[in-house]
């Protein structure tokens, strides 16, 4: 459910906090600005700590700097060359 998040009734207001930053980072060459809107960090700040989201901003970091060497290279998720 998580790719619908927006319309699925599973969330709490943290989680879809947390998702929106989530998407808000990984789209950032969607739009044209200052990267994260100041609305959707507030809502994640209303939830979580700095400490919290530090964290929430690693883990949404990690797996799209893995997908952005993967691209750059051009291996294929789930069948790597080197295995």
């Amino acid at each position: 459910m998580v790719a619908a998040w927006r319309e699925a009734p599973f969330f709490s207001d943290a989680e879809r906090a947390a998702l929106a930053l989530t998407e808000a980072v990984t789209r950032l060459a969607d739009r044209s600005g200052d990267g994260v809107p100041d609305e959707i960090w507030d809502a994640a700040a209303a939830h979580y700590d700095e400490q919290q989201l530090s964290a929430i901003v690693l883990m949404i970091a990690t797996p799209n700097f893995f997908n952005r060497i993967d691209v750059t290279v051009k291996e294929e998720a789930g069948n790597p060359s080197w295995a």
